[in-house]
């Protein structure tokens, strides 16, 4: 099965027994007694942690990686005028769902014909089973301290999958932690979401927040920065992953302008122009919501001028409050009299509550800005 990973598109492959994930039970519930856990997870933890109970006397799992790049190839420049917003790597290329399915479909088959009592259940990332759990217990990598999976040859630029199947596959033996004493993912992390070692408060990381649909706090909206889908930092700043970049799984390349896409645009983007453009890759499952906010608070950090008429046009015309109040938020970060006057004449006619409330911070927020540049101007800090 090893050598014939390769011909199946499979970076790496390993087996683990189908026992209870003892250990992890106690973490997931420690996790929940916490309030630690995205919400989009399986709820029920004996399922995520007892095989038997999604698969009819299981006899092993195997676990499978395919690696995906890091790099892009001549990306367009963000500037002035034409600023950029980023999806994370884990939404470059096609959706990873249906690569690993396919993937998955293709060692079925060539298990069933060497075996054909086979019987097997897949899954990827939407299934019970924790696939990082899944993939240390048969080797493919350890649990690093950013929570993700690290290969020792591919890094944590990995997709993982598995299948519960009823045969009774010897299992691999598990990778020695390699993180050693290294702390730089923990450290880098922008919103502290990394509360130890393999420790993640899910609610408070980047990527899970870049895809909830509601107002966020002022917090994060500085802290998500231009980023429209995901977060990389914790991967990005690990050595493991240093000069890694995997361009061999042709489904899984970018297209630079649908990864690094111009903001404006998407501001008024159509739910069909949205499937063309997105449906295929795996930022589309929530929708174009999440993405369209997250553009909206990457102007108001990149403090773009030229975007004030779009975002006032969101904050009068758009349906969504959410929307409408995320841009007031983006305005007031730019600022500027156009900026101020659109805000108060808002502030009439506001009928949200949610978004009215965004209106009145950004108002107040506009003049604290004011106040405090009068008060550097009359201590002759800076002249006007």
């Amino acid at each position: 099965m090893q050598a014939a990973a390769p011909s199946l598109g499979i970076d790496k492959i390993g087996v683990a027994s189908a026992d209870p994930f003892v250990s992890l039970k106690q973490i997931l519930l420690r996790h929940r007694e916490l309030g630690r856990e995205s919400g989009f997870e399986e709820p029920d933890i004996e399922k995520r942690t007892n095989p038997s109970l999604l698969f009819d006397n299981p006899q092993s799992i195997i676990a499978i990686a395919i690696a995906y790049p890091s790099k892009l190839k001549d990306p367009p420049k963000s500037e002035p005028g034409a600023r950029r917003g980023i999806m994370s790597r884990s939404a470059w290329g096609e959706d990873y769902h249906r690569v690993l399915r396919d993937r998955l479909a293709r060692l079925e088959a060539w298990l069933r014909e060497r075996v054909p009592e086979l019987r097997s259940e897949s899954m990827v990332d939407t299934g019970a089973l924790s696939d990082r759990a899944v993939a240390e217990r048969a080797g493919i990598g350890w649990s690093a301290k950013n929570c993700s999976i690290i290969s020792p040859e591919l890094g944590s630029w990995i997709y993982l999958g598995e299948m519960i199947t009823n045969l009774p596959f010897a299992p691999d033996e598990p990778i020695t932690d390699g993180c050693g004493t290294c702390n730089k993912c923990i450290d880098a992390c922008p919103t502290d979401a990394l509360v130890g070692p393999g420790q993640l408060n899910s609610s408070r990381c980047i990527s899970f927040v870049t895809q909830t649909k509601g107002m966020l706090t002022d917090e994060f909206m500085r802290k998500i920065g231009n980023r429209l889908y995901g977060c990389d930092t914790c991967q990005t700043v690990c050595p493991v992953n240093r000069g890694k970049n995997w361009t061999h799984q042709p489904e899984l390349q970018p297209d630079t302008e649908l990864v690094k896409p111009l903001l404006i645009p998407l501001l008024t983007i159509g739910n069909k122009e949205f499937q063309v453009r997105y449906g295929r890759t795996s930022s589309a499952w929530r929708g174009k919501k999440p993405i369209q906010r997250n553009a909206v608070i990457a102007l108001g950090n990149f403090k773009e001028a030229s975007a004030v008429p779009d975002l006032i046009r969101v904050l009068e015309q758009d349906t969504r409050p959410v929307l409408r109040g995320t841009a007031a938020w983006s305005l007031a970060r730019i600022g500027g009299e156009e900026a101020e006057a659109a805000l108060l004449t808002a502030s009439c006619k506001e009928t949200d509550e949610e978004a009215l409330t965004a209106i009145a911070n950004a108002i107040e927020q506009i003049n604290s800005s004011k106040a405090e540049l009068q008060e550097k101007m009359e201590a002759g800090k800076i002249s006007d």
